[in-house]
């Protein structure tokens, strides 16, 4: 038995059983791939996968019982090879990060730069994505930590921890109805919003929940005419008069913003929670630990560890 046959069996399960994806995901070749898999099937005695006849197409029920322990082993080895790399090169090495595009766009840039004047040796890695591909980044050993909004605390296998929490605001033009009611000191309400065409996050997206639950709870029909994933793309539409914005508070810059006008909304939905993510499982070398206390100064390395320790220890 051997890491290159415990690689090629959970790249097949990960790749859908297409042989040739997985063969170029491990640099090897196509037959090379089948012969690990049918090797380490001999050596267990059993049949990992159902097969149709070269094709794999599914996992059998031994294949089922035996996959999470290959998981297990290949985090485990990755975790030892984390473990050498601390002591022999404690400062430097690569540091993975998944968020979504608001946290990537608005929140990490002080942290990502006031770590990177206290570890210049450390690389760093961003992968942006829906809350649920943050996720599955971590379960897949892909990423080192996640942050994100939604979605983190799905998952069991994930420690999730809060970081910080945020509003929302309202965005139009300096021209728009809205703009003239706030300007007189009225407090916006979801009845004026409901007037107008709303340009928002995608479903899933920067506590895009929130907003859904006080229309629902209100009793107002919400006129959605276009979602995106990022509070950028928001703005772009809502300077050309296309609908109002809502957007994480964060990311309205009054001096960047200069064609928009920031109408406060924190009354009319609840706060979001903004949480940081990393596998139970995972080795963390001492740079992730001062990454994650640099971003969220709360989230010390022993509280952490602490709740690392503890199986219900998430937010």
């Amino acid at each position: 038995m051997n890491f290159q046959q415990l690689r090629s069996v959970r790249e097949a399960q990960r790749r859908g059983f297409n042989l040739t994806e997985v063969a170029q995901a491990l640099h090897t070749s196509q037959p090379g791939v089948s012969r690990q898999i049918r090797e380490l099937e001999d050596e267990l005695g059993i049949d990992i996968f159902i097969r149709s006849g070269k094709r794999l197409t599914g996992l059998t029920e031994p294949g089922r019982n035996v996959m999470p322990i290959v998981e297990r082993l290949l985090r485990e080895a990755e975790n030892l090879r984390r473990a050498g790399e601390d002591f022999a090169r404690a400062d430097s090495g690569h540091l993975r990060i998944a968020a979504t595009h608001s946290q990537a766009r608005y929140a990490l840039p002080p942290a990502v730069r006031d770590f990177r004047q206290s570890h210049p040796e450390v690389s760093l890695q961003f992968q942006q994505g829906t809350p649920q591909q943050v996720a599955r980044l971590l379960l897949e050993g892909e990423a080192d930590i996640g942050i994100a909004t939604e979605a983190l605390t799905e998952h069991p296998e994930l420690l999730t921890l809060p970081c910080y929490r945020w509003t929302h605001t309202v965005l139009v033009p300096h021209d728009h109805p809205l703009a003239q009611e706030a300007a007189s000191g009225r407090p916006l309400t979801l009845e004026q919003l409901g007037r107008h065409p709303i340009i928002t996050y995608e479903s899933g997206y920067t506590g895009r929940g929130h907003i859904d639950q006080a229309f629902a709870a209100a009793g107002v029909d919400l006129n959605v005419v276009l979602v995106a994933m990022d509070a950028d793309v928001i703005k772009t539409y809502v300077e050309l008069g296309m609908g109002v914005g809502i957007v994480a508070a964060i990311a309205y810059d009054e001096e960047r913003d200069r064609l928009l006008r920031a109408i406060d909304a924190r009354h009319l939905f609840a706060d979001n929670l903004t949480r940081l993510a990393v596998r139970r499982d995972a080795y963390l070398r001492d740079y992730v630990y001062a990454f994650i206390e640099t971003f969220a100064p709360p989230l010390t390395r022993d509280l952490v560890e602490q709740a690392r320790q503890h199986p219900g220890g998430s937010d």
